[in-house]
């Protein structure tokens, strides 16, 4: 409450950015490719997410990578549908699809170095719409997350394989797509954010080398055009289930004035 009765002043232009589609379908990328950083110049950029796990009054800024590449997949399986009786009459694309997701399972890595790390996880499984019928068609999707481009490679051909190995007499076509690259941030910005950060909250409650998380984010595709810096801000413990992408997850009201004073302290650190 102090620092916000303060009167700061600072000198320069703070542009907002308000961007859609931020899941999955890479609003950045687009906002990117029609002349964002051209029509509005830049000399740096900053982005800040809620992080559930990070106590309340705490942040994370770390140089380096951050956050994972996202890949999308999507393996479509062809057979025969038939009566559910008389499976010997077709080519049944559901257990297929169960061969293809047990063999997907088996694709991720853990090293000692997370940013070697793979993760690949089936997301959805689709097929059929009734009791006595196997159907023509099955899907069989996901997300794949790692950091390094050989590893991208590596899960790609891993999907292609599982697929051509455990198609049951059925075609399976895939879908593979690399979404989102991985967030990297600048040594320079994320030290700046990192000090403005330790201004509002003290030192001792910034992590300045978190261990880099296998989520995406698409603010990776500003990053590779402007130098800047994605912090994670505490949102308090992730008990009950309370984590991002799950039913039970709630945001922190009481973290809105410490994240407002950090954007009011980045503002004047960077333009003081």
């Amino acid at each position: 409450a102090r620092y916000l009765a303060e009167t700061r002043r600072f000198k320069g232009t703070v542009r907002f950015i308000f961007q859609p589609a931020e899941e999955n379908e890479g609003g950045a990328r687009e906002m990117v490719a029609d002349g964002l950083f051209d029509r509005f110049p830049l000399q740096s950029v900053f982005g800040m997410h809620n992080w559930p796990g990070l106590p309340v009054g705490c942040f994370a800024a770390g140089a380096g990578p951050m956050m994972a590449a996202v890949d999308t997949f999507e393996i479509q399986l062809r057979g025969s549908g038939t009566h559910a009786a008389m499976p010997h009459l077709g080519t049944d694309p559901l257990a297929a699809a169960a061969a293809v997701a047990v063999a997907l399972g088996a694709v991720s890595t853990d090293d000692a170095d997370p940013t070697r790390s793979v993760i690949l996880s089936v997301t959805q499984v689709h097929g059929g719409d009734t009791w006595n019928v196997i159907p023509d068609t099955a899907f069989v999707r996901g997300t794949a997350r790692s950091f390094l481009p050989q590893s991208q490679d590596a899960v790609e051909a891993a999907v292609r394989a599982a697929a051509a190995a455990a198609t049951h007499g059925v075609q399976a076509d895939v879908d593979y797509q690399r979404r989102y690259p991985p967030l990297v941030n600048h040594p320079g910005e994320t030290e700046t954010a990192a000090r403005a950060a330790a201004l509002v909250a003290g030192e001792e409650n910034v992590e300045r080398h978190p261990t880099p998380t296998m989520g995406g984010e698409d603010f990776a595709f500003m990053l590779d055009e402007v130098p800047g810096c994605y912090v994670w801000i505490g949102n308090g413990p992730g008990d009950g289930g309370c984590v991002l992408h799950n039913t039970r997850y709630d945001f922190n009201d009481d973290i809105l004035a410490i994240g407002a004073s950090y954007w009011a302290r980045l503002a004047e650190t960077v333009l003081g």
